[in-house]
């Protein structure tokens, strides 16, 4: 056996895409995006501990049940949920197939349900203007913003990235950096759902329970 299967095999199996060449080094890259991911992650802290102090703060204008619409809520959790699925079946494709068709399908997909949850959420953004939910009417909804924004400014960096990544992908193929990039991305999206159940759980159903 050779030496770099015996790396891969020793390779953490979350970050192992079956790298061909420096598989040590591609874990060691990982491992730093790990840490800027837990610096991202003391970024929301902030937010959702200021969302947590101004929750109550509605100056008389619109509070959590009335700005909250479940039906739309569900459908973009539903949706970005299933593009975090997607992703995975995206990294399994690259790591035991190879085929660069297979693995941009699934990237597609992802994609596309992640579109779709931006473009629900713009939606719900809008209806909030409309009915004058807007920041400046108090803390709790510029804490709203501020928070539901974030995130969503996050999916849309992240929307960017896995186009960059395609166009990558079709020029060069499926490439150990590449894939090391790919890894990276993956952590980014999953965490990016961790976050929303965050938002879901404390924003939507606590506000309106």
């Amino acid at each position: 056996m050779s030496d770099t299967a015996t790396t891969n095999e020793n390779l953490h199996p979350g970050m192992n895409l079956g790298y061909s060449g420096d598989a040590e080094h591609a874990e060691v890259t990982v491992f730093g995006f790990w840490t800027f991911l837990m610096s991202d992650l003391v970024t929301f802290g902030i937010v959702f501990a200021i969302f947590a102090t101004m929750k109550d703060a509605t100056a008389g204008g619109p509070g959590p049940a009335e700005v909250t619409n479940l039906t739309s809520i569900a459908m973009q959790t539903a949706l970005l949920l299933g593009s975090s699925f997607a992703f995975s079946w995206a990294s399994l494709s690259m790591k035991y197939h190879d085929i660069i068709w297979r693995t941009l399908g699934w990237l597609a997909i992802a994609a596309t349900s992640a579109l779709g949850f931006l473009m629900l959420e713009l939606y719900d953004f809008y209806h909030m203007i409309k009915e004058g939910a807007v920041p400046q009417r108090s803390g709790f909804l510029s804490a709203l913003w501020a928070l539901v924004g974030l995130h969503g400014l996050h999916v849309a960096g992240g929307l960017l990235w896995m186009a960059a990544m395609t166009g990558q992908i079709l020029k060069f193929g499926l490439t150990d950096q590449i894939k090391s990039r790919i890894t990276r991305m993956g952590l980014y999206w999953h965490f990016l759902d961790l976050v929303w159940v965050g938002i879901f759980s404390m924003v939507y159903l606590a506000g309106v329970a």
